[in-house]
C-alpha cells in the first residue's frame, strides 16, 4: 500500500482497487497541521489504511519539524494507540501552542 501526498490538495493519498482513502489536513498556523478528516472507502475499511495515512502525516511532520492537531475523531483515538508519536502533537512536552 502506497501513500502518496498531495500538498496542494492538502492530503495523503491510498488508492486501491475498490476505493480510496485520505487524510484531509489544513495549514494551521506556522508549522503547524490540523488532520481534521480521514475516511476510507467502506469495502477497505478496517485493513490499517487510516492508520497508514496518519503515520505518513506523523513521518511528514516529523521530518519537516511540523507539529499536529488531530481534529477528526479518527485522528485523536490513533494518537491515544500509539504514545510513541505524541510528542508531534501541539501542547506536547517541548512544544509549543502557535501564536
Amino acid at each position: 500500500m502506497t501513500v502518496t501526498h498531495e500538498p496542494d490538495e492538502h492530503r495523503f493519498l491510498i488508492r486501491l482497487p475498490g476505493g480510496d482513502g485520505e487524510l484531509l489536513y489544513s495549514p494551521a498556523g506556522p508549522e503547524l497541521l490540523d488532520l481534521y478528516h480521514a475516511e476510507v472507502a467502506p469495502a477497505l475499511r478496517g485493513r490499517g489504511i487510516a492508520g497508514a495515512l496518519v503515520q505518513a502525516a506523523c513521518d511528514y511532520a516529523r521530518a519537516g519539524g511540523m507539529r499536529l492537531m488531530p481534529s477528526c475523531p479518527y485522528v485523536a483515538a490513533w494518537f491515544r494507540r500509539h504514545p510513541e508519536q505524541q510528542d508531534l502533537l501541539i501542547g506536547a512536552p517541548g512544544r509549543t501552542s502557535p501564536a
